[in-house]
């Protein structure tokens, strides 16, 4: 439905408020619709500060950081101010107090609030709504097809009683819930829900408990490979995967960890050491001079601040290249599955990828040696990180026999 737009006075504005814990691709088709059919000359998108309705629940955004969230979903769209006036009051958010500041703001505006079937339905239950009735309009949208009825009915009761002014907008709803969508993001799903933008701004700052998509993961990821490294980062995380299985670690896990341990991989040795000034990486002689070891380092430290990532996995990436004595499971998982990965070709390969399902510590070790064989090949001294580790790995088998 196109509202009339001559005849007005003063700014027509248009109020969406709510919690957006996320905001989701739901609420921009919401706004785009109110855009198209109110034609008005400012659209606020409003989140609250506390909604007076519910608890938020735990690991939920800051009220700042949902601003931002909605910054980064409706910023791009004309007409569209993302306002913290909610933000900027303490307590209970209630649209009444908003409309009354937005009054005194804008005091010759027309005000239209836009709400949902759950607003319009538990619209009585209001602070003050009355007051609202009076002063705003309501434009009504549906957020399911099955919903379609229950709006008509309820717009027609409060048109009736209080003598509202309700417009019906033609809307195709995208049937989704802020709760539901808070789930998915714990499991691996949610990324086409939401603007790519906040997407990735949940991921790195792991809202909700979210992890991320690994299709999305591997998106992001290979955009910072060259592109012949590619096809083994997939055989990591596939190997990754399969050692995760055989050996009770989580697959998914172990396939982030995989997919992200060699982002860094590309870069210069001197971008390396500029990534270690800026993330306070401590690098030894060795490593300031051999552009190898410095990638598993830095590619822990980029991971962590764009992708967000665990303790575990940091740990995983840091550990890749050199070993370590006493490895968790997942680290030696990663470790092996960059070693024995399907495109790898090598005198022993065969060897090592059969120990690695039959003995997870002793394929540790054969790695760590075969390694320390290879560097010594060549002249050079292995790293003591893995000289350590080997000596470590060496005894713990010892002892297993003894």
């Amino acid at each position: 439905m196109i509202v009339d737009s001559e005849n007005r006075t003063g700014m027509d504005i248009a109020v969406y408020g709510g919690s957006f814990n996320p905001p989701h691709l739901g609420h921009r088709e919401a706004v785009i619709t109110a855009l198209e059919a109110l034609e008005p000359d400012l659209l606020l998108i409003i989140p609250d500060h506390e909604p007076p309705h519910k608890e938020l629940e735990e690991g939920s955004p800051t009220p700042a950081q949902r601003l931002e969230l909605c910054r980064l979903t409706f910023g791009d769209l004309d007409r569209v101010e993302i306002s913290s006036l909610e933000l900027e009051r303490n307590g209970k958010s209630y649209t009444y107090d908003t409309v009354q500041e937005l009054q005194e703001r804008y005091p010759d505006a027309r005000l239209t609030l836009i709400v949902g079937t759950d607003m319009i339905l538990t619209f009585e239950e209001w602070y003050h709504f009355e007051y609202l009735l009076a002063h705003c309009r309501l434009a009504a949208m549906a957020r399911d097809f099955e919903d379609e009825e229950k709006l008509r009915e309820a717009a027609g009761h409060l048109r009736s009683c209080y003598g509202a002014e309700i417009i019906l907008l033609d809307h195709a709803p995208l049937p989704m819930s802020s709760t539901e969508l808070r789930g998915m993001l714990r499991s691996r799903l949610g990324a086409e829900d939401i603007h790519p933008d906040a997407y990735a701004a949940i991921i790195r700052c792991r809202f909700y408990d979210a992890a991320p998509e690994l299709s999305w993961l591997r998106e992001q990821a290979y955009t910072m490979l060259d592109e012949r490294r590619i096809a083994h980062v997939a055989g990591c995380e596939s190997e990754a995967i399969e050692l995760a299985r055989r050996w009770g670690e989580d697959p998914e896990t172990a396939a982030e960890a995989g997919i992200l341990h060699d982002i860094t991989k590309r870069l210069s040795h001197e971008e390396q050491l500029n990534l270690c000034e800026k993330y306070a990486i401590i690098c030894d002689s060795a490593e300031r001079v051999t552009p190898k070891l410095l990638h598993a380092k830095t590619g822990a430290a980029v991971a962590r601040e764009r992708f967000g990532v665990r303790d575990a996995v940091y740990e995983a990436i840091r550990w890749h290249t050199t070993g370590k004595p006493d490895m968790t499971l997942l680290e030696k998982i990663i470790y092996l599955a960059d070693y024995i990965e399907p495109t790898r070709d090598f005198p022993g390969v065969d060897t090592l990828r059969e120990l690695a399902y039959e003995d997870l510590d002793r394929a540790l070790l054969l790695g760590l040696q075969m390694t320390i064989e290879e560097v010594r090949s060549h002249g050079e001294e292995p790293y003591i990180d893995t000289l350590t580790a080997c000596a470590w790995y060496e005894e713990r088998i010892s002892e297993r026999r003894d």
